[in-house]
């Protein structure tokens, strides 16, 4: 397997790989690393899919990218999915699914009109003093001593900043600028969460800095991403004749490891409260979804609280017991093992008349019943003690969801905190409740707000224990690497795999794993797409940087004839051209 970019690679059909006819795979788990993995086996590997089958415990695929209704308790998705440009294997994946609202479209054909007819942004990101403009004007605010430590962590090595936190290596400066509040509450970034993360973001997303304040740099799907993204994969996979036997959990899978060389040979499993299971050999591969973000949620209703989920975690034990049999296959302790720092609470709020859409479209600016883009993402009421977040997509998110009413998702970063109206943290509210405290934020009036979360919506809230679990501080070698040195035909893909220069949290990093492992069991002959390079382009930098000062030149040091005489010989060059165009030193005086 190999990296590349380009059209030569991108529109290139690789050739069957030797022996495929005798390959069979199986996938543990349904989420999204899984479905992709299984489309590329099929796609470019040219495995028959009726020699592929798909292992997962719960009842639907998709993993975390759910979108429900639950009978007597309303719509709900635990999470939405913020997409953009280059995420170059989502949308190498797409590009072959065929859309099922449009005929001879392809998935990726259906969101890229989408997004260029109505492009998203916000025209209110930051709230405070109920529902008022925080009057942040898409600045950063960040001081000297703030630009100082995002370049430090920009340019240190990985080895330097495991097993760090991100505020022992910014300082308050920089967690108290509007930077820092735009960052944290689009990626879900905690203080004590990996300082590594976040220097592997800044590099992965440098070239959307200048879209963080108005969310300009984000687009989504049309629904939810169950209806928009899963369910079309789904039907394709099926249509090739791929296997899914759902209601079935992977207990264990066994190893012969020797020397040089690691092979699978056994699947357990457990279905219908029977033990069961597979004897692998050379030719079957096994593609092992590890460790899980929505592992153990819980979802409460109007009337009760999500519950803590502390207890047995299926996910979690497979990937203990598969790391047990050898120090290559990972650390699951490291990122399962502190729920009270990986843990946070999101809530689908689903109005019932016309009252709250009113409220809402004061803060958005715009009509949430247009159908088209109406918050641009989230809204983070920056003066909550939850630090709470909410977000109206496209209406309807849902395809059965009434013309009269409005999906709401929301979310807090601090779960544990007594709220602002409520004087109760968010992990032990009722969904009413909890749209109580929304309601008081979004700037409805106080005596209005009992009424309206009673009868004028319906509240599902989620509690998730792990959400943010790979985001904790780590060390090289506590993620596996997806092909592990050795296997001969194995590999672990999701969130929790090792991959170069990617970003957990995103759709992009559960595809890319399901690519290079079907890429790499099968040999296939064609590149994976590399991460998009903008870390490496100086233009890039230099509009992140411009933006990052917001707008301020450059200070260059000495006497005014000095600095005049530097910027006529820089004026004589391309840096000095480069500098001008992107605001970071003025035109030189005649």
């Amino acid at each position: 397997m190999y990296y590349s970019s380009g059209n030569y690679e991108a529109f290139a059909r690789p050739r069957k790989p030797d022996g495929v006819e005798r390959k069979s795979a199986w996938f543990v788990g349904a989420g999204l690393a899984s479905l992709a993995g299984a489309a590329f086996l099929v796609r470019d590997g040219q495995l028959p899919g009726e020699r592929i089958t798909v292992l997962e415990r719960l009842k639907l695929p998709g993993g975390a990218l759910d979108g429900i209704k639950e009978p007597g308790k309303g719509f709900v998705i635990r999470g939405g999915r913020e997409l953009e440009d280059h995420m170059e294997c989502l949308w190498d994946l797409f590009r072959s699914v065929p859309s099922l609202e449009i005929e001879g479209a392809s998935v990726l054909d259906e969101f890229y009109w989408l997004n260029k007819d109505d492009p998203n942004f916000s025209l209110q990101r930051v709230t405070e003093r109920r529902g008022e403009d925080a009057g942040t004007d898409g600045l950063f605010a960040l001081d000297d001593r703030a630009q100082k430590d995002l370049v430090r962590i920009f340019l240190t090595t990985h080895e330097e900043l495991e097993g760090k936190r991100i505020d022992e290596v910014f300082g308050r400066e920089f967690l108290e600028s509007n930077f820092w509040l735009y960052w944290r509450t689009m990626f879900a970034f905690e203080e004590w969460h990996g300082a590594l993360e976040m220097k592997l973001y800044l590099h992965r997303f440098v070239h959307h800095v200048g879209g963080l304040p108005d969310l300009s740099a984000l687009k989504f799907t049309k629904y939810n991403q169950y209806e928009s993204m899963v369910l079309p994969l789904t039907r394709w996979l099926l249509d090739q004749g791929v296997v899914f036997r759902f209601g079935t959990e992977v207990t264990d899978i066994d190893f012969d490891l020797a020397p040089g060389r690691k092979l699978a040979t056994r699947i357990h499993w457990t279905e219908a409260g029977r033990p069961g299971g597979v004897d692998l050999g050379a030719d079957d591969l096994v593609l092992t979804t590890i460790g899980s973000l929505t592992e153990n949620s819980d979802n409460g209703d109007q009337h009760t609280p999500a519950r803590l989920d502390e207890g047995p975690a299926p996910a979690w034990d497979l990937w203990r017991r598969i790391a047990a049999k050898d120090p290559s296959f990972g650390h699951p302790e490291v990122f399962c093992g502190n729920i009270a720092q990986s843990k946070w609470e999101s809530a689908t709020v689903t109005t019932l008349d016309p009252r709250i859409p009113r409220y809402i479209q004061k803060v958005a600016k715009r009509d949430p019943f247009s159908g088209g883009v109406v918050t641009g993402g989230i809204v983070t009421a920056r003066d909550s003690s939850w630090l709470l977040s909410w977000t109206v997509n496209r209406q309807p998110h849902f395809k059965q969801q009434p013309a009269d009413r409005i999906v709401v998702w929301l979310y807090s970063l601090f779960v544990d905190r007594p709220g602002d109206f409520v004087r109760k943290p968010m992990q032990e509210c009722t969904g009413e409740e909890i749209t109580r405290e929304w309601l008081y934020h979004l700037g409805v009036p106080v005596e209005e707000i009992p009424d309206l979360a009673a009868e004028g919506a319906r509240c599902v809230p989620v509690m998730m224990p792990y959400v943010t679990s790979f985001f904790l501080p780590r060390h090289a070698g506590d993620r596996p690497d997806v092909v592990p040195e050795g296997a001969v035909n194995f590999a672990f893909i999701g969130q929790f795999a090792e991959t170069t220069r990617d970003t957990i949290f995103t759709t992009e990093y559960s595809v890319r794993t399901g690519m290079e492992a079907a890429y790499r069991l099968l040999g296939i002959e064609r590149g994976v797409p590399e991460v998009f390079n903008s870390t490496y382009d100086l233009r890039k930098l230099l509009a992140a940087t411009s933006r990052l000062r917001d707008g301020e030149q450059l200070d260059l040091p000495g006497p005014a004839f000095v600095r005049k005489h530097l910027l006529h010989r820089l004026d004589a060059t391309d840096v000095g051209a480069l500098l001008a165009e992107f605001g970071l030193i003025a035109e030189p005086e005649e």
